[in-house]
């Protein structure tokens, strides 16, 4: 289910306008993936990753399909600090997770950007004038699409980052 929906009538009317200029004239900009872990390496014979190891490396394996489509500069921060206050300028796509309801401003958001933020609950208080969630403060910011449940989905719920940034 999705809905064209924002913390204000001039945020949705923002999304929109940078949706439709992106559609015309591309996305540009830089692609930030925030695993949380380094890159584990997947050895035959070992039991899958399951639950939040395998979306980290998800993350890994989506930041790789972009980079390899040669479209957009790819950053990944594989450290457990998420990236911080300025460190994500011309930003065009973001995977990361988990602050739970507390947005980070490190990003300046192109036209069209798409933030896809794993965490509970992000879009729950879209409407609510001092929420900090992920989809709220990106829409805010300049993001013209995110996705984010508005209960407790738990993280299989959650589209899987390489198969999502693989479709886009």
């Amino acid at each position: 289910v999705s809905r064209l929906d924002g913390p204000s009538e001039s945020a949705v009317l923002h999304m929109i306008d940078g949706s439709l200029g992106a559609e015309k004239n591309g996305l540009k900009g830089t692609a930030y993936f925030d695993a949380r872990w380094p890159k584990p390496p997947v050895e035959r014979g070992k039991e899958p990753l399951k639950g939040y190891a395998f979306y980290d490396h998800s993350i890994h394996m989506a930041a790789e399909a972009v980079r390899k489509s040669g479209r957009l500069r790819v950053v990944v921060n594989d450290n457990e600090p998420l990236f911080q206050a300025g460190d994500c300028p011309d930003a065009a796509l973001y995977c990361g997770w988990y602050s739970l309801a507390r947005y980070v401003d490190a990003f300046t958001w192109r036209p069209g950007a798409l933030g896809y933020h794993i965490a509970s609950a992000e879009c729950r208080t879209l409407k609510k004038k001092a929420s900090r969630v992920w989809c709220k403060r990106m829409i805010e910011e300049g993001v013209s699409a995110t996705l984010g449940p508005v209960a407790e989905p738990y993280v299989q719920a959650f589209p899987v980052p390489e198969v999502f940034f693989g479709l886009l």
